[in-house]
C-alpha cells in the first residue's frame, strides 16, 4: 500500500485545484491511499528562527506528513504568473529538512493556462531535491467552472480513468525506484 499526500496550492472555498485532488483521492487505485493536506491557511509565515524546537505545529504536521508520505500530489494555481504564496510558504518549511529530499513528487493542473506557475513550481520543488514525475502529466481544465460543473467534469468517465492512470503511473514511478 502506498501512501500519497496530495496538496492544493489554492485557498478558495471553491478553488479548481482542491476539487482536483479530491477527486485523485476518490479515484486511486485500490492499492493508494491519497490523503489530503488542508492546513495550507493555518501554516505561518515561514522564518528560519523559529525551526526545531520552535517549529509551529501546523508547519511540523505537514512537515510529518511529507516525512512520511511515499510521495507528494501537487495541483497549484497560477497568480500573477507565478506560485501563490501560501504554497511557496509550505514549500519553505520543508527547505532545510529532509523531507523533501528523493521525495517522488507529481504535478496535476486544472487550468490549461498556468504555465508560469507550473515551471516555477516545478524548479522550485527540483531545487528542493524532490524526485519530480513528469512522464504522465494530468491536466483537467476546471478553470472558471462552478462547482456543480467541476463535479460533473470529474465524474466523466474520461476524467476518472485518467486521474486513476496518472496516480498508477506515479505510483510505479515511486515503486520502481
Amino acid at each position: 500500500m502506498l501512501n500519497l499526500i496530495a496538496i492544493s496550492g489554492s485557498l478558495r472555498a471553491a478553488s479548481t485545484n482542491s476539487a482536483l485532488v479530491a477527486a485523485l483521492a476518490a479515484n486511486a487505485p485500490a492499492d493508494v491511499i491519497v490523503e489530503i493536506y488542508d492546513g495550507l491557511g493555518r501554516l505561518p509565515i515561514f522564518n528560519p528562527d523559529d525551526e526545531g524546537e520552535r517549529t509551529p505545529p501546523e508547519a511540523a504536521r505537514l512537515i510529518g506528513m511529507i516525512t512520511r508520505a511515499d510521495g507528494v500530489i501537487v495541483s497549484c494555481p497560477e497568480y500573477a504568473h507565478g506560485v501563490p504564496g501560501g504554497m511557496k510558504n509550505a514549500l519553505d518549511w520543508l527547505v532545510s529538512r529532509d523531507a523533501a529530499v528523493g521525495k517522488p513528487a507529481m504535478l496535476v493542473h486544472a487550468s490549461p493556462r498556468s504555465l508560469y506557475a507550473r515551471a516555477a513550481l516545478a524548479e522550485v520543488m527540483r531545487t528542493m531535491s524532490f524526485a519530480m514525475y513528469e512522464e504522465m502529466p494530468l491536466e483537467i481544465a476546471l478553470l472558471g467552472k462552478k462547482p456543480a460543473e467541476m463535479e460533473a467534469i470529474l465524474s466523466e468517465g474520461a476524467n476518472r480513468q485518467a486521474m486513476h492512470d496518472a496516480v498508477q503511473g506515479f505510483s510505479g514511478f515511486i515503486r520502481g525506484r
